[in-house]
């Protein structure tokens, strides 16, 4: 009876200490963890003027990244929020601020509006969280307004204006008029863009700009027209696009002698405009959902949820989102520097083709040029695109020595 005593005592004295094994061992794996888990909030225009290439489409990818995961990391849960920050910087910033403060937010993905982006990246800095841009455009995102923070996923306004504005000059069209977004996104682009005409022995021959969420255009189109320059370009995004290429069609432009040049068109664009009058523009981007085996079954998963094929943005969001939660597993934490110097040395999947991080945070990859395509050759829904030529991703986008972002910027601390 004794030996039996003394037999369950070890026992139990084996048992206490494998529960504090394992206790201890959970602590140590969570304790990188902050509140216990990896939190992921979507910011975009939920309502407005580019809901329609992010929106409710960004949640859903941002979504499947996180299924694909399997809604852990590491054995950590995974939570989304979502907010609408209505193109405002002001309300951008404070609902990161609540975010970052009150609901524990490790990283604030797609971000569409470049002032929205810039005000973030500031608050982003100071609170050591990271930013996943897929939706704002400027090249200063990853230029001299750099962060260790910030990664940017999508093509910005460097690399567009590297794939239209080349092509088109390419083809003998050297006078440009520009149609430009009144903020900094559109002010970069159009900057870009001239720069890129210029080099190729072009010249711009006026602007004007017009403010966000535009609804007539007929006097700025009636000033580009009377330009006579040979490409009216539209610096500008999502339904400001849209309207200026509804409404120049009414004054016969872009079915003469006049171009009309979407600097910043998404797929989505092309579906509200219609193969009719969107035919033959010249559409840059860094994804394109019939490219390859891999977008397209990615994009298949996203229509079936979505009821639409993704853009270049949403396209982004889960790209990014995916590399993230990968990068999480591997660092064991949640802590933004150290997450983001990982992602910066971890190659990146993008739908089966190979993509990098450069050390300013500047995603690089492939960059395709489109022409959008006649009526009579689009062969089932959605088929919109063929391809004309294709940039590679070291001339497509600048290098962290070329955008002027600094080493001093871009080194993060571990908090």
């Amino acid at each position: 009876m004794v030996l039996s005593m003394k037999g369950n005592l070890l026992m139990l004295r084996n048992l206490i200490v494998s529960l504090l094994t394992g206790l201890v061992w959970t602590s140590c794996a969570h304790a990188q963890f902050t509140d216990g888990k990896v939190v992921i909030g979507v910011m975009g225009d939920q309502s407005g003027v580019v809901a329609d290439v992010g929106g409710l489409g960004s949640i859903i990818a941002a979504r499947m990244a996180v299924e694909n995961a399997g809604g852990t990391v590491g054995g950590v849960p995974i939570e989304l929020v979502t907010g609408d920050h209505q193109n405002k910087p002001d309300i951008a910033v404070s609902i990161a601020r609540e975010w970052f403060d009150r609901r524990g937010v490790d990283v604030i993905v797609d971000l569409p509006h470049t002032g929205a982006v810039l005000g973030l990246m500031t608050l982003a800095s100071e609170k050591k969280r990271a930013l996943m841009v897929s939706g704002a455009a400027s090249a200063e995102i990853t230029g001299v307004r750099c962060s260790p923070y910030v990664t940017h996923w999508t093509d910005d306004t460097y690399a567009l204006a590297r794939g239209t504005a080349a092509a088109l000059t390419e083809q003998g069209l050297r006078s440009w008029f520009f149609l430009t977004a009144d903020y900094a996104f559109g002010h970069d682009l159009e900057r870009d863009a001239t720069q890129v005409v210029q080099d190729h022995g072009g010249k711009v021959v006026g602007n004007v700009r017009h403010p966000l969420n535009t609804a007539d255009f007929a006097s700025l189109l009636l000033r580009a027209q009377s330009s006579q320059a040979q490409v009216i370009a539209l610096a500008s995004a999502g339904a400001d696009t849209v309207n200026a290429i509804k409404q120049a069609g009414q004054f016969g432009i872009g079915q003469k002698n006049q171009q009309l040049a979407a600097l910043h068109a998404f797929i989505t664009d092309v579906h509200s405009l219609g193969l009719e009058t969107a035919q033959g523009m010249i559409v840059t981007s860094g994804f394109y959902w019939n490219d390859s085996d891999g977008t397209r079954a990615f994009a298949t998963r996203f229509e079936k949820l979505h009821g639409r094929m993704p853009t270049r943005e949403q396209a982004g969001v889960y790209a990014s989102v995916t590399h993230y939660l990968k990068a999480v597993k591997t660092s064991n934490t949640d802590d933004a520097g150290t997450v983001n110097g990982t992602m910066r040395t971890t190659p990146v999947d993008r739908f089966g083709s190979g993509a990098k991080i450069l050390a300013n945070g500047r995603v690089i990859y492939d960059l395709g040029v489109y022409r959008v395509k006649m009526p009579s050759q689009s062969r089932f829904p959605w088929d919109y695109y063929e391809r004309i030529a294709t940039i590679p991703a070291t001339e497509a986008f600048r290098s962290t020595a070329a955008s002027g972002c600094s080493a001093d910027q871009n080194e993060a601390k571990v908090r």
